[in-house]
């Protein structure tokens, strides 16, 4: 079986290591496919699901709040200031974030505070996303 190490690690933790048969997650121009082998690369990600395939079929998923991918032919490496695995992403707790990211859109004073809360608001978006997804794989 052909594999490629993966790991994917937070500013906190390592998130998820292990061999995997695919990658697929959000890269700045579109969604990323890695298999075993792919050519080297470096570039940034947005906020949203990383999606492994695991050796036995099964599928594990992290979130990501953007960051940078790193790609060799034998290892993937995600790195992300927010990572946090499919299993462990809480419902309330993202709409909540959600609900007080656009309600300081709303009340914004400056530009860089509309920029700070609209990046929070994208960031909340995708969890609730990936959420989903992660959800309904189940």
């Amino acid at each position: 079986m052909n594999t490629i190490h993966v790991d994917v690690v937070s500013a906190e933790e390592s998130i998820f290591s292990g061999e995997a048969r695919f990658v697929a997650l959000p890269g700045e121009s579109g969604e990323l496919g890695i298999y075993p082998r792919h050519t080297p690369l470096i570039t940034r990600i947005k906020a949203g699901s990383v999606r492994i395939e695991m050796a036995d079929g099964s599928e594990e998923f992290v979130f990501v709040a953007g960051g940078i991918l790193e790609i060799q032919p034998n290892c993937v490496t995600v790195l992300s200031d927010t990572a946090i695995r499919g299993k462990d992403l809480d419902d309330e707790k993202a709409n909540q974030a959600k609900l007080a990211a656009e309600e300081a859109v709303k009340n914004a004073k400056s530009d860089l505070d509309l920029a700070k809360a609209s990046s929070e608001l994208a960031i909340m978006a995708a969890q609730i996303s990936a959420l989903r997804r992660y959800r309904n794989k189940k």
